[in-house]
């Protein structure tokens, strides 16, 4: 029987340390956070913003919003995160598309609870409109959530530096 605790124990610390590993980019740069309750005892549920840079389109930037479950049970990484998020993708300098991808390309994913749960952010395109796509959403792994957020970037000129194609990068 201790065998199986010290299996099971030896799984979950691999768990916590492989879960930053998931994640395809660079890990995402807080912005602020803000207090939505108040425990006087334990830590506060709070909204949390991040930013992320788009790791196979430089000049793209992605901002993203976050419920964080306060408690000690939050804190402890045992509480299941909620399903909502919140995105806004905007141009922030010339675009260069690195890479070919495929359409709904995963760019970002963190785990939202011990075992089931992750928020991911997908990229694609609309070439007819020349427009990149982010798509934020949480999955779970018996039953998926139906919260989502989408958001559009224009493909424009900035400065002297002509718009990329999008079109042009995805694979077939």
């Amino acid at each position: 029987m201790t065998l199986l605790f010290r299996t099971l124990a030896a799984v979950l610390v691999l768990m916590g340390f492989a879960g930053p590993a998931l994640a395809q980019s660079d890990e995402p740069q807080m912005i602020f956070e803000r207090t939505t309750v108040w425990r006087m005892l334990s830590p506060d549920a709070t909204l949390a913003t991040f930013v992320i840079d788009d790791p196979s389109v430089q000049g793209v930037a992605c901002y993203f919003t976050v419920p964080k479950v306060g408690g000690w049970s939050g804190w402890a990484g045992f509480a299941e995160e909620r399903s909502e998020t919140s995105i806004a993708c905007r141009q922030v300098g010339p675009i260069t598309i690195t890479s070919k991808f495929s359409q709904g390309d995963e760019i970002y994913r963190e785990r939202r609870s011990l075992f089931w749960k992750k928020m991911r952010i997908v990229r694609g395109c609309d070439a007819q409109r020349n427009v990149l796509v982010y798509l934020a959403y949480s999955d779970r792994l018996i039953e998926g959530s139906p919260q989502n957020s989408t958001s559009t970037v224009p493909l424009m000129p900035w400065g002297n530096a002509p718009a990329p194609k999008c079109g042009e990068f995805v694979n077939p």
